[in-house]
């Protein structure tokens, strides 16, 4: 692939998501169906009522179809995309019965977590079962230690990457343009990865979920004129997770994805600590909440957690290349 081509998927993702973003923020504004915001959450987030939501459905869509595209035009289409996309049809599917829930019959809660979970985690056993079909082996690269050979563990392992990751991401996605800016930034870094190990269908996939991501961001930089949702949310840690799996370096996304990592421990923290002494650790958690009940601003918090993907996401190539 000629390197003047590589711009093509970025381009493309964010010309449908730029273009269809506008209708599908007006549709929402006349069937007057928008987003209920929790009533324990920071109160200066109640002016956002009634924002429109579900937007990671028109990035999925913007994604999907620009993938396949460009993978029949790079002739680079293949199992491990199609992997790739089946992760992201069905967690954002999972995503979009959420969402639809909780908009259509203005509830705050969705899908509950043993539903999304069951969901979840038959997606994690269907791609492991195509990842066996294959041929691809149980194995797991850990810098220092080389390849280690996990048999059926590692299906257990991938299960919990899959549903792991994607539950971080959706944890995460709870400031205006966030997650938009930090998974342009984990995408971007795997693009590279995939660039160098000449896995083009993968580097494809990322490359089309850059353009998505960015052009969603026009939309979603504060003040949001439409959320992600969690169509959006879970669907992208749900392919982090599976490109990590293919691109043979899972551990990266210990680094990449780092900013995921500590929002999910935070909630973690405090739910133990609430339910063992009474007391809670963070003065809100997730952690982006810490900090807005510290008196930061969405762009400075937006900032210094990009700042800190990026410099992880520099680290893990630095420490590939």
């Amino acid at each position: 692939m000629e390197w003047t081509k590589i711009f093509l998927p970025i381009a493309i993702s964010f010309a449908i998501t730029v273009t269809i973003m506008p209708f599908f923020i007006g549709y929402f504004h006349k069937k007057k169906q928008g987003q209920s915001i929790r009533e324990e959450g920071p109160k200066w987030h109640q002016v956002k009522a009634g924002t429109p939501t579900m937007g990671g459905f028109v990035f999925l869509v913007a994604i999907l179809v620009t993938s396949i595209i460009f993978a029949f035009a790079f002739r680079v289409f293949s199992p491990s995309l199609l992997m790739v996309l089946f992760i992201l049809v069905l967690y954002g599917a999972l995503g979009f019965l959420d969402d639809f829930i909780k908009i259509f019959k203005h509830r705050n809660m969705g899908l509950n977590s043993k539903q999304k979970l069951v969901g979840q985690i038959v997606g994690g056993v269907v791609f492991y079962f195509i990842f066996k079909l294959q041929g691809f082996p149980d194995v797991l690269y850990l810098p220092g230690l080389g390849d280690i050979h996990l048999s059926l563990i590692y299906g257990l392992f991938m299960l919990f990457w899959l549903v792991g990751f994607s539950n971080a991401v959706n944890l995460t996605d709870g400031l205006d343009g966030l997650v938009a800016g930090l998974g342009t930034i984990s995408f971007g870094t795997y693009s590279i990865i995939a660039w160098n190990q000449q896995q083009l269908d993968v580097f494809v996939i990322c490359l089309a979920t850059m353009g998505g991501l960015l052009g969603f961001f026009l939309f979603n930089k504060k003040p949001a004129k439409i959320f992600m949702g969690d169509v959006g949310s879970l669907a992208l840690g749900g392919m982090l997770a599976a490109i990590s799996i293919l691109l043979h370096q899972e551990w990266t996304l210990l680094l990449i994805g780092l900013v995921y990592i500590i929002e999910t421990l935070s909630v973690m923290i405090q739910v133990t600590s609430f339910k063992l002494t009474g007391k809670r650790v963070f003065k809100m958690s997730p952690i982006h909440h810490h900090f807005e009940m510290s008196g930061w601003s969405e762009w400075k918090i937006d900032i210094v957690f990009w700042i800190v993907g990026l410099v992880m996401s520099t680290i893990t190539l630095m420490i590939l290349y």
